[in-house]
């Protein structure tokens, strides 16, 4: 339903998200990183599939708290353009205590 040319999202609240496979990364103290595939089924039966990108931190609790999430297309030449521009944009750096651990040698 549309009101003044904005649509109506309330009508859209029978709509579940099902996680179908999940990957974290962990980082800094307590903060991960998540990328998810997960499908949005509606009431109705229409589902749609994406891919989920989450960052979030673990609470006092040990329980995962989600800060911000993006959604991408279920789509190779989207994934294919994200997935190039964030290696190019990146440093390549390793964070510092990825950096230590790898430069002390095993006392064996």
């Amino acid at each position: 339903m549309e009101y003044g040319g904005q649509r109506d999202y309330r009508e859209r609240t029978d709509i579940k998200f099902e996680t179908i496979k999940a990957e974290e990364v962990k980082f800094g103290k307590n903060n991960f990183i998540e990328i998810a595939r997960k499908k949005a089924v509606t009431g109705q039966g229409e589902s749609t599939e994406f891919i989920a990108i989450s960052r979030g931190f673990f609470g006092r609790d040990g329980m995962k708290r989600f800060k911000r999430s993006l959604t991408v297309p279920d789509d190779v030449d989207v994934i294919e353009f994200v997935c190039k521009n964030i290696k190019a944009m990146s440093s390549g750096k390793k964070a510092a205590a990825e950096t230590a651990d790898a430069e002390t040698p095993d006392m064996e």
